[in-house]
């Protein structure tokens, strides 16, 4: 069987770099959708099944993060953000927004195919924990890892690919301390290794969406000088 052509939107407003970027993505057998503004990233992104989105921060018609929120609202397919904004606390911001992956201009071809590889073989081989159906808290959270559904008291939350492979690895060893560094590994890429820090950042994301009061959780717990571990009882 034919391997399906994955559709990549790729979102600058520097004519060079989008005709550069869109050039090796055809020469690798992507279909790649163009888009030199927000408006047209995200009318492209309702039209076309979009496999992972390439994002320049920098755009004329609004901000890359205002792009990444409204993808965010109703899809979890990766987003890899490009930008001029090397410092960390923006890298951190960014990852923040939802983002899984975050590279810096000027880049190579090749660490941006790279890291395009690491981030779709993540998508394509999750980490499901060894029941498909997870309950806990009497019913209060419930995962679906077959449907890549999460339901916190009954209503749908929408998780990023990052933070289901956090989520999947801390659910499938319960009780387990993992570090930043196996969190890193396990559920990420080595390309994460200098931002541990965005671990810290997809951590409190998941909190916002599974916890009651995320600054005193009960399912994800910091165990401090360690990493995190997962506290829920399973309600099976």
């Amino acid at each position: 069987m034919a391997k399906a052509i994955k559709n990549i939107l790729v979102v600058d407003d520097e004519p060079k770099i989008l005709e550069v970027v869109c050039s090796l993505l055809e020469s690798k057998g992507f279909h790649v959708f163009p888009a030199e503004n927000g408006k047209k990233a995200l009318e492209l992104f309702d039209a076309e099944n979009i496999a992972l989105v390439l994002l320049d921060l920098m755009l004329p018609d609004c901000s890359g993060e205002e792009v990444c929120r409204a993808i965010r609202k109703k899809s979890r397919v990766p987003v890899i953000m490009l930008t001029a904004k090397a410092e960390e606390n923006d890298i951190v911001e960014g990852l923040g927004l939802g983002a899984d992956d975050y590279l810096s201009k000027p880049f190579g071809l090749k660490e941006l195919y790279a890291r395009i590889e690491a981030v779709l073989r993540r998508t394509e081989k999750d980490l499901i924990p060894l029941a498909v159906r997870n309950s806990w808290g009497n019913g209060d959270l419930f995962l679906d890892f077959e449907k890549n559904e999460l339901r916190k008291k009954g209503n749908i939350q929408s998780l990023t690919p990052s933070e289901w492979k956090i989520l999947s690895a801390l659910i499938k060893y319960p009780g387990k301390v993992f570090t930043r560094e196996e969190l890193i590994e396990t559920a990420l890429d080595s390309g994460f290794e200098s931002y541990d820090r965005a671990i810290d950042s997809h951590i409190k994301n998941i909190r916002q969406k599974i916890e009651d009061e995320p600054k005193n959780p009960v399912y994800i717990l910091t165990v401090h000088g360690f990493g995190y571990k997962f506290g829920g009882e399973s309600s099976k």
